[in-house]
Formats: structure tokens, sequence, C-alpha cells
């Protein structure tokens, strides 16, 4: 008996797992005319590109905070030209937004990982990292975590960066605007790779990126209200921060592998840099 009931709480553990990574459930496909697949009963879903168009997808929810992991595999070999894009997104004009944008190279060449922060509607916020793996090779964890404090890009569980709340120096912060995730996969050779100099490779198409075990811990907004309860204790992450481990270990990407940060660009901002870069200014 007891082994029965040992047996029927695993395959329930087992459903409800299948049911957080379930890609039927928790996206739509938006556009690619085919080209974006959901394969293995919802656990995997390949977004395609070729000289006619790209594809993408949205999530169903929207979201007001969050905690949200997604993992993918990227366009392996000569993805010069091609960009993976996975972000969170308001629409409109004066919209919010927080990207991560994965830009091919030759091979052999490490992609860019480009970081970018939009608060009503004025990004320009970027940071670019090369990453200590191959991101072709197998699968990995992209992470952020959106709260009203911070917003902090993750890789396998890796702070990359942080990007405080700077209201109290005149900077909006993306928190008044419910977005969804979004990906696409597209071709941008005309900036992308080595400033556009590199263009893509026609022959090696299609360009194919992996994704799965999408999982959010978040706020669902639907009819202007969260599902989000202040006082309950499985939305601790709403006032999350980085501990003292976490700091150096983002640090130590900083360090060793963040190849353009937007606060140090002092020709791009000859008249002072942005007044958030002050507070940002270990990230």
């Amino acid at each position: 008996m007891a082994r029965s009931s040992l047996f029927f709480l695993l395959v329930i553990n087992s459903c409800i797992l299948l049911a957080f990574a379930n890609f039927y459930q928790d996206v739509d496909i938006t556009w690619g005319d085919g080209r974006a697949k959901i394969l293995n009963n919802g656990e995997l879903l390949t977004l395609s590109l070729d000289k006619t168009s790209g594809s993408g997808f949205q999530s169903k929810n929207q979201y007001l905070f969050g905690k949200i992991d997604m993992q993918l595999k990227l366009v392996s070999g000569n993805s010069a030209g091609t960009v993976t894009a996975y972000y969170l997104s308001s629409q409109g004009p004066t919209h919010d937004e927080i990207d991560f944008e994965f830009l091919g190279n030759l091979t052999g060449e490490p992609y860019i990982l480009h970081t970018n922060v939009f608060s009503q509607g004025k990004g320009n916020r970027e940071q670019q990292f090369y990453l200590w793996f191959d991101p072709t090779a197998d699968f990995h964890t992209y992470s952020i975590l959106w709260n009203p404090q911070r917003i902090i890009f993750s890789v396998d569980g890796t702070p990359i960066r942080e990007f405080k709340n700077a209201e109290s120096v005149g900077v909006p912060y993306p928190k008044n605007q419910a977005m969804r995730i979004y990906s696409s996969l597209w071709n941008a050779d005309d900036w992308a790779t080595q400033g556009g100099r590199v263009k893509t490779d026609w022959s090696k198409a299609p360009f194919t990126a992996s994704y799965r075990n999408f999982n959010t811990n978040a706020c669902i907004w639907s009819s202007d209200k969260s599902s989000c309860n202040s006082n309950n204790g499985a939305n601790s992450w709403l006032n999350e921060e980085l501990d003292s481990t976490s700091q150096e270990r983002l640090k130590w990407v900083q360090k060793n592998y963040m190849i353009y940060n937007y606060c140090t660009d002092m020709k791009r901002f000859p008249q002072g840099l942005p007044p958030e870069c002050a507070i940002n200014s270990s990230s």
C-alpha cells in the first residue's frame, strides 16, 4: 500500500513538473508561418530562421514582477547575422522592456550576450558580455528577476547584471506596466555581427534555436489585478537581493566577461553619464 501511494505521488509530481514546462499551455506562437514548432508533448520549442522569415512566440500571461527562467540552446555553427531575442516587454511608445539578446557570430567566435533595460520608452542602457561556455553545445538557463527594487539578469544561476531602481534620482523604473515574455529568431546582419561587417550565410539556413524548461514564479496581471499577495511567503522574491556570494560572482563576471558598459562610455555621454549609473556603479 505504501509503495502504491509513493508511486502515485511520484506520478502526480511528474505531472506537476510537466505542467510547469508545457509550451502549449504557456505560450502562443505569434509569427513565422510554421517555422516555430512545439514538440515533445509541449516540453520543447524551436524557432527557425531562413531567408524568407524568422519566427517568434509570446507568453499567454502578462506579468507585473516575476522570477522567470528559460533554458535556451542557441544557433550553432556560423550564426553570423542572426539574433535570438528573449525579453519582457509592455506595449506602446512609453513601453518598458527587459532584454536578453544573443548576437550570433562566425564559427569559432563567441556569441555576444546583449542586455538592455527600457523604462517609459527610454532604453540605451546596454551591457554586453561574452559567456564562459559554448551556448550552442547544450541548454543553459537564462533568468530575469524583476521586483520593485531591482532587475537581476542571471546565467545558470550566476548574476551578470543588476539594474537598481533609481527613481530617487529621477529615473523611471519599470513597475507600473504589465509585460509579456517574448522571444524571436531573426536576421539583423545590418548590425548584429561585428557592426554589420559580417553578413548572414544563407547557405547554412535554416538556423534553429531551442527552448525548454520555461518556469515563472511571477505575479500574473489580469483584469487590472495582480495574482500576488504581498503577505504570501511564496513571493519572497519580491524583496530578493544579491547576497555577498552573489555580489562576488557578479563582480567576477563583469571583470572577466563584460565587453561593453554604457555607464563607462564617456564618448557616448560627453555631458555626463546617465544618473542611474551612480546607483548602479557596482554593475
